[in-house]
């Protein structure tokens, strides 16, 4: 072993300690990492910030802000309500989650089936109360053994396939893989349904600033226009979509107040008022197609359309206090709207424009990007926390959908590489206005890419140094004079254990030439222990580092470097108990 090997085993072996003693943040060690590396002299100087140009990071970015535009369009909450209306436990919605994601997997990019699917799981996570981590890691685990399934479905099977046809002149087939793909996926999500409580709800620990001031009972007012489709129908349709977060307390036709029965048939231009949670008000508003109260916002001659939403409280120097909306006429003299108000300990029935408002009121405003900081300070108003307020928002329902189809759909027809595909389908979120400038780099985790980027280089320094071939070497020399099953399973292990330090393409490529080599010399057919080197490479549950799936949802699932083998090294045992008398069954070694 050179001096080189030796210093690349240790650094990664290092790092790899320190992710899992979980003291400092994951991009810190990455970053140290990396340093190292290059001062050690395993990463060249020219190569160290090679990893912020890889594709993986352009489709991790590319692929959270694709996601956060669909979640920000209101389809979930439409798909959720007609599709799965009365999936309220979490086994049934995950078990539906992770199958869905494993069906999609398997015809298109795992990653691109990852992110229609996880604004889903957002939604499900608020309906049942329980943590979003509960969801992600079973859903991208899914992912990957989805991908399993079809020759197109994960880039070690397409490799792998090329890799046999220069050996034997006769490539895999669509579907050559999946007989063993299928019983692996069927396995692993039954595994997974029955075995997530091992994932740590980490979202749940603590608190955090939005959670601690997040407002319950804002009083809303809204509108049942023309071309509602709550004309005609009753209260408790009106409702279903808050989810029984928000209740309607008072219907006004003309100058009747009515008590808001849940028969009660609504008519054309009724006026509903609304209590509960903004988001919960905003679901119903969404699903009825109401109108929010307020008036059409006009700057510069200009009629307002790309207007947004924020949180504001009273304070006791302001000049609303004791004053009505309707008196200090907010949209003509400030550009603004009164979109809901939370009076502490208080229900409030009377219309938004007549409340007499007070020091302590927490005001939902909407309008423009560039007025309402200028108005929040005129009024001494305090912002309650920076959060997402989409009440009175514009949302482009299906736009996020038709340009994560399309990019999809180039990526499968072979029009564009997938990093490509998915930061064109980026771009597209932000000039068709899916999701508003000012957000896009919210949306994208900034820790995550500087992690990724800082890895590439330092686990590549195992191939460079020539780690990987000693790896192989003595594979080799381990695997002769073993019987079928033995061998297999040596080889599944290796490249499982290999993967999160290679890419998984450069895993089969590193490992399907070793497996057909000592395969051959063992008296065996290769086919068995190529497709052992496709699916280790492609099953990589113990790290949020070997596929950018667990890279994706690492962040938005509070994960921690540690959280990965706690489920993922069970399913690997499981994987492997499997996949042995599988493959040897559909692909016999004599």
């Amino acid at each position: 072993m050179t001096t080189q090997q030796i210093l690349a085993f240790s650094v990664i072996a290092v790092m790899m300690g320190v992710f899992i003693w979980d003291r400092f943040r994951y991009d810190v060690v990455a970053c140290c990492a990396l340093v190292l590396s290059v001062a050690v002299g395993i990463v060249p100087k020219d190569k160290a910030f090679s990893g912020f140009s890889d594709d993986i990071v352009i489709i991790v970015g590319s692929a959270l802000i694709v996601s956060a535009g669909v979640a920000r369009s209101g389809v979930v909450d439409m798909a959720i309500k007609r599709f799965f209306p009365n999936l309220n436990t979490l086994h049934s919605q995950l078990a539906i989650l992770m199958i869905v994601v494993a069906l999609l997997s398997a015809f298109i990019k795992n990653i691109g089936a990852l992110a229609i699917m996880m604004p889903v799981a957002f939604q499900f996570a608020r309906k049942s109360g329980a943590s979003p981590s509960k969801y992600l890691m079973p859903m991208s685990f899914a992912a990957l053994l989805g991908g399993l399934m079809t020759q197109i479905g994960t880039s070690p099977n397409i490799v792998v396939s090329r890799l046999r046809e220069e050996m034997t002149g006769s490539s895999f087939t669509m579907f050559d893989f999946t007989p063993v793909g299928g019983v692996l996926t069927i396995a692993g999500v039954i595994f997974l349904i029955f075995f997530h409580w091992l994932v740590p709800s980490r979202t749940k620990q603590g608190r955090s600033i939005e959670e601690a001031v997040e407002i319950t009972n804002y009083t809303s007012e809204a509108m049942v226009a023309a071309e509602s489709p709550m004309v005609g129908k009753p209260v408790s349709d009106l409702i279903r979509p808050g989810d029984g977060e928000a209740i309607a307390t008072s219907v006004l036709r003309g100058a009747t107040r009515m008590s808001p029965f849940p028969d009660l048939t609504l008519r054309e231009n009724d006026i509903v008022l609304l209590e509960g949670p903004s988001a919960a008000i905003d679901r119903i508003v969404s699903a009825g197609k109401l109108q929010l109260s307020g008036k059409p916002i006009r700057e510069n001659g200009q009629t307002q359309t790309e207007l947004i939403s924020i949180e504001t409280i009273i304070g006791q120097e302001s000049p609303l206090k004791g004053r009505s909306a309707k008196e200090i006429a907010l949209a003509y003299t400030r550009g603004v709207n009164l979109l809901a108000v939370s009076r502490h300990g208080q229900r409030l029935q009377e219309r938004l424009a007549n409340l007499t408002l007070a020091a302590g009121d927490v005001l939902v405003l909407q309008g423009s990007r560039e007025n309402l900081p200028v108005v929040i300070q005129d009024l001494a108003l305090l912002p309650l926390a920076q959060r997402e307020i989409l009440l009175g928002t514009r949302r482009r329902a299906f736009i996020p959908l038709v340009i994560l189809a399309l990019a999809m759909g180039t990526t499968a027809i072979g029009l564009a590489p997938v990093p490509v595909a998915f930061f064109a389908a980026a771009l597209a979120m932000v000039v068709f206005r899916a999701i508003p400038l000012a957000d896009i780099y919210k949306s994208v985790d900034g820790p995550i890419l500087i992690m990724l980027a800082a890895l590439i280089p330092v686990s590549d320094s195992l191939r460079t140094s020539g780690g990987s071939d000693l790896i192989a070497h003595g594979l080799g020399e381990v695997a002769k004079g073993l019987p079928a099953w033995s061998a297999l399973g040596l080889i599944l292990i290796v490249a499982m254990a290999v993967t999160p330090f290679l890419n998984n393409a450069a895993t089969v490529l590193v490992m399907a030439p070793i497996a057909a080599g000592f395969a051959t010399d063992l008296g065996f057919r290769p086919e068995a222990f190529l497709m052992a080197v496709a699916i280790g490479a492609g099953c990589d549950f113990l790290t949020p580092v070997g596929h950018q799936c667990n890279t994706l949802v690492f962040g938005p699932g509070g994960y921690r470097f540690s959280d990965y083998p706690r489920l993922g090294l069970p399913l690997s045992f499981l994987i492997i108990l499997v996949s042995v008398p599988v493959l040897l069954y559909v692909w016999p070694v004599s």
